[in-house]
């Protein structure tokens, strides 16, 4: 199993950040997959999830109506769009095979002026 993000950077209050998780290794287009989040002093937060066939996405309260997932099973990818990002979205960014222990090596956004 091989799971790889890109896409983190720093971006000024309100902007755009779209993140991409290429995975390999494993079924793709039955497996579920989640978007995490974590600040150093913080625990790791679940930002998001969606189904294998895209069928069932949720969201964590905090990114709700400004963070999408996305995914594209043909190209074995997951996306997350951010926008309107404020500063409180500042962390690693990680791709996680929804229920297993398997997680990319994670991309770092920052948002600040």
């Amino acid at each position: 199993v091989r799971i790889v993000e890109s896409g983190g950077g720093l971006v000024q209050p309100g902007g755009s950040l779209r993140l991409s998780c290429a995975a390999s290794g494993f079924t793709f287009s039955t497996t579920g997959m989640t978007w995490f989040r974590q600040d150093p002093d913080e625990e790791r937060e679940l930002v998001a999830y969606i189904t294998g066939d895209s069928g069932h996405i949720n969201y964590a309260d905090s990114v709700k109506g400004r963070f999408t997932i996305s995914r594209d099973n043909a190209k074995n990818m997951v996306y997350l769009q951010m926008d309107s990002l404020k500063p409180e979205d500042t962390a690693v960014y990680y791709c996680k095979i929804a229920g297993s222990g398997y997680w990319g090596q994670g991309t770092q956004v920052t948002v600040s002026s």
